[in-house]
């Protein structure tokens, strides 16, 4: 038998679907896979027994429908995991946060609540940075995510879903949900040599998801392939009257476009993406992306994003700012960590020092800072037209073009610990993937090379708002075209 560790989900769930193995075959082997990985810090908790019971139940469902003529689910006896993000009935989520202690909601996210009405099998709850405020999955409390890539040198995954990319690039799970804000998924997707895709703001419910910066925040998975990322995203999606920001339509069998011709597609190339000290490796990956779209039938189109190079800034005012406001009910007076002090404020200021890590307190305090008296109309004010103006040039670009390609990161994955010290060339990490969150735009990225060094390099893809449909088609053309198989050695196991 195949090895059932090494299969796309679309192959996984063929089989099942053929009789060729169970889901609790397929199941045990994903956690002798996740046991086997644990120098790979992907998960905080397992849910190993949990997941047993899930695929039993999934064998048994698929018994039963197959004698009463029904359909299984999209992910029906699918391992997969879950970004420790997602609230999840009766088992611990804390966002990699001491601030959250113990947490065990009695409740379940909707979007997991979503799959596991699909027949998800949850292996457990992925690592991430604190909050999902980073880019390196450096910040966690439970210490980093490593990126499976080289074992001579201990590499980042990418932040703040660097658990989930790890565990889906080194064959932990089929799949994994994610969250981003400001790039989240794409870039460890583009570390990791996996594909990620955030859909458009409003695709997936923020229920029970817990908030970073709500008006950036989107979810979405991290697969792969192009193909299992839509299947995934089908299962994720959906309209919740729960959620004031969930969008009332449709979802759409977006794996249907993967695989269609993209002859006469518009493919823009924004001139402001080229940007200073950009390596040689990162312009040349994106030349032979433009180039293999042209050879597949696009139309390749020059577009302007003027507005681009303030997009970081603004980013970095409007996010903290939502997230000083969100993580101020974290106070120890309800649930979570609590450091009792001499009087109410004193407790509220030992409990939020011991429970949050430098990165969300330094944060917090930008972000209290910029809507404090005096200071929110030249900082926050100013970076919303700032956001307006970017979706500006978006809504104009799509006159010329109907999806944009662009590199996903600056660069391949880098040394854990070489850029912590330094916030300021972090966050210059985001600075290709910002630009779709403030314009609330799906983008995705897909595996395209290898660097110098042998590391995964990956490309972005735009498309409008609601128009997921083209973004797969294009993604699914470019994945075929670039022919990335390559997968790091198993120096974990």
């Amino acid at each position: 038998m195949t090895d059932l560790t090494k299969l796309t989900l679309e192959a996984a769930l063929g089989g099942m679907a053929k009789g060729e193995f169970s889901s609790v075959e397929l199941t045990d082997a994903h956690i002798k896979a996740c046991e086997a990985g644990g120098k790979l810090n992907a998960f905080i908790t397992d849910t190993h027994e949990l997941a047993r019971e899930q695929a039993a139940a999934s064998d048994a469902r698929r018994v039963s429908l197959k004698k009463s003529g029904g359909e299984a689910g999209l992910l029906e006896g699918a391992p997969i995991g879950v970004k420790d993000l997602f609230c999840t009935e009766g088992v611990k989520t804390c966002a990699a946060s001491k601030i959250l202690g113990e947490f065990t909601p009695t409740y379940e996210s909707t979007v997991t609540a979503n799959m596991k009405a699909d027949g998800m099998v949850m292996l457990g709850k992925l690592n991430l940075d604190e909050f999902a405020m980073g880019s390196s999955n450096e910040t966690s409390a439970y210490g980093p995510s490593i990126n499976p890539w080289r074992k001579d040198k201990d590499l980042v995954p990418g932040g703040s879903s660097g658990g989930s990319a790890a565990a889906v690039a080194a064959d932990l799970c089929l799949g994994a949900t994610a969250t981003d804000t400001g790039g989240s998924i794409r870039q460890p997707a583009a570390f990791t040599g996996t594909v990620g895709i955030k859909p458009t703001y409003g695709r997936c419910s923020r229920w029970g998801t817990v908030a970073f910066a709500s008006s950036l925040d989107q979810a979405g998975p991290i697969a792969k392939t192009v193909k299992d990322a839509a299947i995934l995203l089908e299962s994720m999606a959906g309209y919740d009257a729960k959620d004031s920001t969930s969008l009332n339509i449709d979802v759409p069998k977006w794996s249907g476009a993967c695989g269609q011709s993209v002859k006469g597609l518009r493919v823009g190339i924004p001139a402001e993406y080229t940007v200073d000290g950009m390596p040689a490796e990162i312009q040349a990956l994106w030349d032979k992306g433009v180039a293999m779209m042209k050879d597949a039938g696009a139309e390749i189109v020059p577009i302007s994003l003027p507005h681009t190079k303030y997009a970081l800034p603004a980013y970095y005012v409007v996010a903290p700012a939502e997230a000083s406001s969100n993580l101020a009910r974290y106070d120890g007076m309800r649930y979570g960590l609590r450091v009792d002090g001499k009087d109410l404020n004193d407790t509220y200021d030992r409990t939020r020092t011991a429970g949050f890590g430098d990165e969300v307190r330094r944060r917090i305090m930008i972000g209290t800072y910029v809507l404090s008296a005096g200071y929110y109309d030249a900082y926050y004010l100013r970076a919303q037209k700032v956001r307006s103006r970017i979706v500006e040039d978006f809504q104009n670009a799509w006159n010329s073009c109907d999806v944009i390609l662009t590199p996903t990161t600056p660069s391949a994955a880098f040394p854990v610990g070489h850029k912590f010290s330094d916030p300021v060339q972090m966050y210059l990490n985001d600075i290709f993937t910002v630009t779709t969150n403030l314009a609330g735009l799906p983008g995705i990225s897909v595996p395209a090379g290898l660097s110098a060094d042998g590391l995964p390099l990956g490309l972005q893809l735009i498309g409008k708002a609601l128009d997921e449909e083209t973004v797969f088609k294009a993604a699914s053309a470019l994945e075929a075209a670039a022919g990335f198989t390559a997968k790091p050695e198993a120096w974990w196991a």
